[in-house]
């Protein structure tokens, strides 16, 4: 719950359904150093939601067998816990607590929800943490298949982030029929509010942007699933389009790893400006783009994926550049003509992108963030989990 997803996607969601009467207990393994940094924060809005949260921390070493040894954990606490409240429901989020979660069906016969957040395992292997030349790896990606069809077939219900994720799990052999509902990672409205022109001048202006500049965002890490260099390769083409460009990358990585690739695209440090940020920050910081980008890399895993920056930038009414063939953003942003999507990272699809700033630069983010309401706000969200608990529990 300290690492920022578990701010953004599961403590809004699980004081909403406390709201609506669910007594809940929240069981998470934590990072200790982030802990340390961030507890007072999850433990205020755990209890003034209601929420009894029971952390535990996790281990990263040695690989996969870390994870075995974080199992056992769970597993161990959650039992504790199960003898003390007598749960009706065990709401799993992906993978690892699924294991967990399918213990306590067989052994006490509580209702199982398995929230996927996306097929884990072959995140794995596509992302490169898994490299299926490795015994090791080979084994644990092995296993966890057999494991993730032992989940899908057990499950009272499942959570997948998308439609295209839902209609490939219906095509699997370990698939029982159980009601799948789609939930995408939703945004919070109000924390990402509407960035308006004077909101974006005081945004400019605490970073540092000349007003005429064009600004390019980027939100979040940058790693394996995020093509830095693609993006630099359109950004160097925006650049020469575009002189008065500045590219903003607001992230948690070190500015030397970003400006050590631009270099080798002819940038310098003062086309950028980058930034790390706290929750609070984010919209803050992000108020001053003109356009937001994300290249994620394309592979069978990312059908299943809904990037959460996706619903915070059209929250805040920004229009988005990004690529098809991850989850279903290409048919969200074209649902809510927010952007453009390129299906390729070559010179033509660049070009394509250069060519459409100017149309991107004239749509109203009011009608931007009206447009993506519907699909991702917060409250349709906890209602759709409401939905389902009820229906477990009925």
């Amino acid at each position: 719950m300290t690492d920022p997803l578990g701010q953004s996607q599961v403590l809004p969601y699980l004081a909403g359904l406390s709201k609506k009467g669910y007594e809940i207990t929240l069981l998470s393994c934590e990072k200790k150093q982030r802990y340390a940094q961030t507890k007072g924060i999850i433990e205020k809005i755990t209890k003034e939601h209601n929420i009894d949260w029971r952390p535990i921390f996790f281990t990263t070493s040695p690989p996969v067998l870390a994870k075995y040894y974080d199992l056992y954990q769970l597993k161990r606490k959650a039992e504790v816990l199960h003898k003390e409240k007598l749960f009706s429901l065990v709401h799993c989020r992906s993978y690892v607590s699924a294991a967990v979660g399918l213990y306590l069906k067989k052994k006490y016969q509580i209702k199982l929800l398995f929230d996927m957040r996306g097929f884990w395992v072959d995140e794995r292997v596509d992302g490169g943490a898994w490299n299926l030349k490795n015994p090791l790896f080979k084994f644990a990606y092995r296993q966890y298949k057999i494991k993730e069809a032992e989940y899908i077939a057990n499950s009272d219900a499942i959570i997948s982030l998308t439609e295209a994720g839902k209609k490939e799990i219906q095509t699997w052999d370990s698939y029982q029929q159980a009601r799948i509902q789609v939930i995408p990672c939703s945004a919070d409205f109000q924390h990402f509010s509407l960035s308006t022109p004077s909101i974006k001048a005081q945004a400019r202006n605490m970073l540092g942007l000349h007003e005429g500049a064009l600004v390019i965002s980027y939100l979040g890490s940058v790693g394996a699933w995020y093509m830095l260099e693609e993006m630099l390769e359109l950004l160097a083409l925006i650049k020469h389009n575009y002189p008065k460009a500045v590219f903003l990358f607001v992230t948690p990585e070190p500015a030397s790893l970003i400006l050590q690739h631009a270099e080798k695209h002819g940038f310098s440090s003062k086309d950028f400006v980058i930034k790390s940020a706290s929750r609070a920050e984010v919209p803050l910081f992000i108020a001053a783009s003109d356009v937001n980008l994300f290249f994620i890399k394309q592979s069978y895993s990312k059908i299943a994926s809904s990037p959460t920056k996706l619903g915070e930038i059209l929250a805040m009414g920004i229009p988005v550049i990004c690529n098809s063939k991850v989850g279903d953003v290409e048919q969200i942003v074209n649902d809510t003509n927010s952007g453009v999507v390129i299906n390729s990272f070559d010179k033509e699809s660049y070009k394509r992108v250069v060519a459409a700033i100017p149309s991107l630069l004239t749509k109203a983010p009011e009608t931007i963030r009206a447009n993506a309401f519907e699909y991702y706000t917060l409250d349709n969200a906890i209602e759709k989990y409401a939905e389902v608990y009820s229906e477990l529990l009925s």
